[in-house]
């Protein structure tokens, strides 16, 4: 039976990490992002304590969906802090 012919395979070589710095956030990055976290949060318990007369009026539950979407926000920059 022939024998295969074997191949020449070079040492591995592992891939070379990225030399990228990872830069630190701007001073008004953690300012803003606390800010936001606040923000959203003071709007959803003004919404409860005001029994939904606060902070717009005529929003209705709409109010909770901008309380949140502020909140959001800021856990969207949570993720980006460094």
């Amino acid at each position: 039976m022939p024998e295969s012919k074997s191949r020449d395979k070079g040492s591995y070589t592992a891939p070379t990490a990225k030399s990228g710095v990872v830069k630190p956030n701007p001073r008004w990055f953690a300012p803003v992002m606390v800010g936001f976290l606040v923000l959203g949060l003071a709007w959803v318990v003004t919404y409860y304590v005001s029994q939904a007369k606060y902070p717009i009026p005529d929003g209705g539950n709409w109010n909770l969906m901008a309380g949140f979407g502020v909140l959001l926000v800021g856990f969207a920059m949570l993720t980006r802090w460094r």
